[in-house]
Order: structure tokens, then C-alpha cells, then sequence
């Protein structure tokens, strides 16, 4: 099969596209044909290598993947080959064996591993999923809207619902708003009755990022966002913070909180140290809390959404899978708005 990989740790020009063999259902598992992977920040991350990550190599990435079933593996059943699907790329133990999957947190699982990142992914015609992972397209459903919804909307709803505990009439602060799971979670809490306050860089992503309906969107480049959320809420603060970008914007996040307020995190981009007034954590009574992915309620509910309409993932270009080195290349240096789709 034509795939991207890369057999060994580095920068973009790790990635080539070239010729692997075809890989096989085992028990449980369905092979799909794959006609569009999204690109996410975490595929970036696996090929400059992560710590304690240890990788079979050559490695296909590509946590986000779409297209049609193409065989089963034993004792698959409810699905047939040609049905359209996408899939969680979060996998937990088998039966649910576990204690924190017993009690329904399959991401806390100890043997919790993510497709494209712990196993090989979505970065080439042919890939296997455990079939409990997989959710039915609708009929005409486009493949590469579903390609890039599983991982960034089941992180934004966790992040938000789940974690965050948001409600009607609350204010969110949503950092590094042009990115996958930001533009994912501006809009679930929109319909959840939210005000959303959204930080972004440059003109262009301001506009966009207000087309998603955010009530304000704030330009990092031009004014200070924790000063300007402190004015827009008449010195109370914000209710629920959303945060990814990390060591460059914590102390900032933290300051725009409100008295009870919490911040949820799920990804820390620009470094992995915050700085935080701990007086000022206890006197305000602030929580912060860590979120990554979800479970498979979760999952499921978010992409109910997903696919009935109500949300409409953020598509920034379609590429064919040769240039996945350059996709690689664009995600790094900035300026994607949403996701980037590869199609094998």
C-alpha cells in the first residue's frame, strides 16, 4: 500500500511516502479503506518524538482517518465490507477489564494508546482499527469531514462538559482559537449557551474565528487578552478557561479567571512549565484541571453532533497523501486554520 511514514525521529524531511505492506485484521478488528486522514499538532509530535514513546519504524501516523470497510477480522460482527465509517482513534483494553474502564474513563485505562500515535494510523490506504471503535457515516457524509472531527471534538467536549463542567450562561475563554480542538470547542459551547471569549493572531483568523461565533475574539499580536477579558467582564473574569498553548500564556489564563472559576488543560504547546500565584489560586478559589481525549460516551454524544450538522469541523485545505511532508511543514510553522486532509 502507499503510505507516509517515517523511519526515525527528526523534522519534517523525516517524512517520506513510498510503498509498505498491507496490513491485516486481527480479532476484533475491521481493515478500512481510507479515503481522508486529518493532520493533527499530535503527528507532529510523535515524529520529533515524544518521551518514553517507543515505536515500531517504520511509523504511519495519522490519528484521524475516514473512508470504507475493507474486510473483517474474526469475530467481527454488525459491520460489512463497502460500509462507510470513521473511528475513534482512542483505544482501551478488550472487555472493559480494567478498573477505570469499568468505570466507564477508558482514557485513564492503563493500557490506553491512540491510533497514529501509539500504533499505526490513518497516513495511507489501508489501516486497522478495533472495531468497537468505529461510528456509521451517513450517506453522503463527506470523508473528509469525518476525518478530521474524532480527535479534536472529543477533546474540546470532554475538556468542556466533562472536566470543565460547563453551563448556559457561563463565559469561556478559549485559547489558540484557530487550531483543531479550539474551533471545536467555540462551537460546542456556543450550543451550549455559552459567551465565548476566543484569542488568536492576525486579522484573518479573527474573522474567521468570529464566523464560527465566537461573541469576541481577541488579537494576541495587538493588545493584552487577560486585560481586555478583565474589561469585557467588568473586573469578574471568565468562568471556564480552555487552554493548549501552555508555558506561554498559563499566568495570563489563570489571572482572567473568576472567583470559583476553573481552567481545564489539554495540551501545552509552547512549553511545558506554567508559572502560578498560588495566593492568588486559593483566595479566588480556582480550579485547574487536566483533560486529554475522552470517553466513549463521550465520544459518541460529540459526534452524534458531528454528524447530524449541528457541528461543522473546520477544513483548512484538502492535499493528496504525497504531499505529507509539506502538509507536515505548513502545520509547523503556523497559519492552518482548522485541519489540514490528507486523501491516500
Amino acid at each position: 500500500m502507499r503510505a507516509a511514514f517515517f523511519d526515525r525521529h527528526g523534522g519534517p524531511e523525516v517524512v517520506e511516502v513510498g510503498d509498505l505492506p498491507d496490513p491485516a485484521p486481527g480479532p476484533g478488528q475491521v481493515l478500512i479503506r481510507v479515503r481522508a486522514a486529518g493532520l493533527n499538532h499530535l503527528d507532529l509530535w510523535v515524529r520529533r518524538g515524544l518521551p518514553g514513546l517507543r515505536l515500531e519504524m517504520p511509523h504511519v501516523g495519522g490519528s484521524d482517518l475516514a473512508g470504507e470497510i475493507a474486510a473483517l477480522g474474526d469475530g467481527v460482527t454488525g459491520w460489512a465490507a463497502g460500509d462507510r465509517v470513521t473511528a475513534n482513534p482512542g483505544v482501551w483494553c478488550a472487555g472493559d477489564a480494567c478498573e477505570w474502564c469499568g468505570r466507564g474513563e477508558h482514557a485513564l485505562c492503563r493500557s490506553y494508546h491512540v491510533v497514529g500515535e501509539h500504533v499505526p494510523g490513518g497516513f495511507a490506504e489501508y489501516v486497522t482499527v478495533p472495531a468497537r471503535n468505529l461510528v456509521r457515516l451517513p450517506d453522503g457524509f463527506p470523508f473528509e469531514s469525518a476525518a478530521v472531527a474524532p480527535l479534536v471534538y472529543q477533546t474540546a467536549w470532554r475538556g468542556l462538559m466533562s472536566r470543565g463542567g460547563l453551563t448556559a450562561g457561563e463565559t469561556v475563554l478559549v485559547t489558540g482559537a484557530s487550531g483543531g480542538v479550539s474551533t471545536a470547542a467555540i462551537q460546542i459551547a456556543k450550543h451550549h449557551g455559552a459567551r465565548v471569549f476566543a484569542v488568536t493572531s492576525g486579522a484573518p483568523n479573527v474573522r474567521r474565528v468570529a464566523a464560527l461565533g465566537a461573541d469576541l475574539v481577541i488579537d494576541r499580536l495587538e493588545e493584552d487578552f487577560s486585560r481586555r477579558v478583565w474589561q469585557e467582564t467588568g473586573k469578574r473574569g471568565v468562568d471556564l478557561v480552555l487552554d493548549s498553548v501552555g508555558e506561554a500564556t498559563w499566568d495570563s489564563c489563570v489571572r482572567t479567571l473568576s472567583p470559583g472559576g476553573r481552567m481545564v488543560v489539554y495540551g501545552g504547546t509552547t512549553g511545558p512549565t506554567g508559572t502560578l500565584n498560588i495566593p492568588r489560586l486559593f483566595w479566588k478559589q480556582n480550579a485547574i484541571i487536566g483533560t486529554t481525549m475522552a470517553n466513549r460516551a463521550e465520544f459518541e454524544a460529540v459526534m452524534a453532533l458531528v454528524l447530524d450538522g449541528t457541528l461543522a469541523p473546520v477544513i483548512d485545505d484538502v492535499w493528496p497523501l504525497d504531499r505529507a511532508r509539506e502538509a507536515h511543514e505548513r502545520l509547523e510553522a503556523g497559519g492552518v486554520f482548522g485541519k489540514l486532509v490528507l486523501t491516500p
